[in-house]
């Protein structure tokens, strides 16, 4: 782990290959303690001795690792050594075009990655170049990778491209493009997108984030949300299935004080992009009647629902990733009592993606509501209903 607070705000970047060293490095900047704009600033870690890893598990990469960010930090020449640098260079403007920190404005700036040895392997300074010969960029892009993924973090051609925008690990096998480094720039729920509107954020673990469902069912209807860009909750490593059992116990005590039951589903689509499960309020009046409901709803779509029962919602969950395929669309439910509802989706299968919503909202008696588009709100209103939440879940909230 590698930690730093100088710039006043939290940053929690990819993990990262290192070049002398086979374990990846986690980058987390902090905010001080007591910040105006409630930045997080404590961040809780479960590190595990090296001593203590096997050889695989210390070269493991998780699949959204990226290239070294300090890769391309060279000492700047010294100007007189600068000076000696032939003018007459072959078409260095072709060559040395890339520059991580930013684009070159002159000849001989002397840091970033050398475009013609990633490119091809071979550059005809040698030595005498004064831009990097990566040789691990360099073996990503012979496995296909896009040369600007390498080397920028992003293609500007996006789904043009040809080429593929997720490094490729030791075996030659790509990682899922849904965690791929590059983020959609319309991505509503990556933290980093310039899209994500923060108001509707509740609180910020370390794998997962609460926020306020946009358009919501009912006033205390919340997202579950990882941080990471992944498809999907279902298939986190464990550490992350950890704090999500914690998340969602904390919303059960939470509802319980309010004579309330919480139901939890998620709708999987394997060309999805950012994952959220879906977290709605159903009163104690009511929740008996989920699992006749859901069933009943399936029937007229045509499909039974396979059964999971267990005491333990990671128990249940852990059920549900041996029964499904990860390559498969999926929905799922998880009921107040602890069953877990699954149907696999078929590729020529017309599922309607809002599926749970739609189920409980006749539930509710709020039919009008099965469409999120319809409950739009306005940011004050949305900010007056985050603030009642925050304050509210407070003395339940695990990362407090």
């Amino acid at each position: 782990y590698h930690f730093a607070g100088t710039k006043g705000v939290f940053y929690s970047r990819e993990p990262y290959s290192n070049h002398e060293a086979v374990h990846v490095t986690r980058f987390v900047g902090l905010a001080p303690v007591g910040n105006k704009d409630k930045q997080k600033f404590i961040h809780a870690i479960s590190p595990t001795p090296a001593s203590m890893l096997s050889a695989d598990e210390m070269s493991n990469r998780p699949p959204n690792t990226t290239l070294s960010p300090y890769s391309t930090v060279q000492t700047t020449p010294h100007a007189k050594d600068a000076a000696k640098r032939p003018s007459n260079s072959v078409d260095e403007d072709q060559y040395w075009r890339y520059d991580v920190s930013q684009k070159r404005q002159r000849k001989g700036a002397g840091d970033g990655l050398c475009f013609k040895f990633i490119s091809s392997g071979n550059c005809p300074r040698g030595e005498k170049c004064n831009y990097q010969h990566d040789m691990d960029a360099r073996e990503q892009c012979r496995k296909g990778v896009c040369i600007d993924f390498i080397i920028k973090g992003k293609c500007e051609k996006g789904p043009d491209c040809s080429y593929k925008h997720s490094l490729a690990d030791k075996d030659d096998k790509i990682v899922q493009k849904s965690q791929r480094t590059e983020r959609s720039k319309e991505c509503w729920f990556c933290l980093s997108s310039p899209n994500i509107e923060q108001h509707l954020i509740i609180s910020i673990g370390e794998s997962y984030y609460f926020a306020l469902a946009k358009g919501p069912l009912v006033d205390d209807h919340i997202l579950i949300i990882p941080i990471e860009h992944l498809p999907n909750t279902v298939y986190e490593d464990p550490n992350s299935e950890i704090e999500l059992e914690k998340f969602q116990n904390a919303l059960k005590m939470y509802f319980k004080e309010q004579g309330k039951q919480v139901v939890f589903f998620e709708w999987v689509f394997k060309h999805g992009t950012h994952a959220n499960l879906q977290a709605i309020p159903i009163p104690l009046s009511k929740a008996a009647l989920l699992p006749k409901l859901f069933n009943m709803a399936a029937g007229k779509l045509g499909f039974n629902f396979v059964s999971l029962k267990s005491d333990k919602s990671s128990e249940g969950r852990k059920s549900l990733r041996e029964q499904v395929d990860r390559k498969s669309s999926f929905f799922y439910v998880e009921l107040p009592d602890g069953k877990i509802l699954s149907h696999p989706v078929e590729d020529n299968e017309k599922f309607p993606a809002q599926f749970g919503r739609e189920v409980i909202a006749g539930l509710l008696d709020k039919a009008n509501k099965a469409d999120w588009r319809n409950c739009k709100l306005s940011k004050d209103e949305e900010i007056i209903m985050v603030d009642d939440f925050k304050r509210k879940f407070q003395m339940f909230d695990p990362t407090l």
